[in-house]
């Protein structure tokens, strides 16, 4: 089998050590080819001249922001894609049922390929960019704009820093205040004034540390996305917010906070731009986001007995 490996070396876990024995794992069952990448969007190139060269399946080393590119370099061609964690919360390859260590991986990996372990999986688009696991509107992608401004210390510090710049950002806002925007659903379905919408195509939102965060547990790989939408950032939504972690049904719908399920297509729009964060990596703001559900997008390998839509 012809894999093609795309690596992006400063990733949080990436190490030349780790990288060595993933190679040579990898390289004597199969074809290998190995890219390294030097700056941000180039993955997307590279996964889209490996598909069209031939490749049987493209590997992601690195954390969310890699596995994604690579999935939208892909989206068009008949390759199977897969990850290998190397960030610092990788949550994805974690979602779909891979150990959190590259090598540990790596085995798992080389056991599904020669198993032929691969399922359908579905996208979300944002504008026409893919996203595998979510994509966030407002605050939540104002924290990643904010961590991102300090790339190195998210590297270091790994989630403390995250959970510093959540307090930061709710406490003092990037631009000083709070833009809201509207969601609305092609069923029917709006709010007005959000502060922060989560559109989710897997579970959970996102790990911290080992703990999974279940936003909407139903998210999965084989059905339409599911939306978390907030119009209140007060004292009294985090107790709320953490009650839907632990809840088998996620966040509950009542004064302040919104589920739901089964959306297909929705847009969100501003009256002024918004930030945004699509897979854990922040974009350009915006003035409208149009999302759309894409079933059956992607070849995707998964671990031995995992299903196509993990359990929450």
């Amino acid at each position: 089998m012809h894999v093609t490996l795309i690596v992006n070396p400063v990733a949080s876990s990436v190490t030349r050590r780790a990288l060595v024995v993933i190679k040579k794992a990898i390289s004597a069952d199969h074809d290998l080819t190995v890219e390294e990448t030097t700056r941000k969007g180039q993955a997307i190139r590279l996964a889209h001249g490996a598909a069209r060269g031939g490749a049987d399946v493209v590997v992601a080393l690195g954390g969310d922001g890699t596995i994604n590119e690579v999935v939208n370099g892909v989206l068009d061609d008949d390759c199977m894609v897969a990850p290998l964690p190397g960030g610092s919360t990788n949550v994805f390859a974690r979602a779909v049922g891979y150990p959190n260590d590259a090598v540990e991986a790596t085995a798992v990996l080389l056991e599904a390929l020669a198993a032929r372990s691969e399922r359908p999986a579905s996208v979300g688009l944002a504008n026409g960019r893919a996203f595998l696991f979510h994509v966030g509107v407002g605050f939540d992608a104002e924290v990643v704009d904010r961590v991102e401004q300090r790339g190195h210390l998210k590297r270091y510090m790994g989630h403390p820093y995250f959970m510093a710049m959540t307090v930061a950002t709710w406490l003092r806002p990037l631009s000083g205040r709070r833009p809201s925007f509207s969601v609305r659903t092609a069923d029917g379905r709006r709010i007005d004034k959000a502060l922060l919408t989560i559109a989710l195509n897997t579970t959970p939102y996102t790990y911290l540390g080992a703990t999974p965060l279940h936003l909407a547990p139903e998210a999965s790989l084989s059905s339409p996305l599911s939306m978390a939408v907030l119009t209140s950032l007060s004292p009294r939504m985090v107790p709320i917010l953490i009650a839907a972690t632990r809840r088998a049904t996620g966040l509950a719908d009542r004064r302040g906070a919104h589920h739901w399920a089964d959306v297909t297509e929705a847009t969100v729009t501003g009256g002024e731009a918004f930030h945004y964060q699509l897979d854990g990596e922040a974009l350009d703001p915006v003035t409208e986001l149009r999302l759309e559900h894409r079933p059956e997008a992607i070849r995707l390998v998964v671990p031995v007995g995992e299903p196509a839509a993990p359990a929450a």
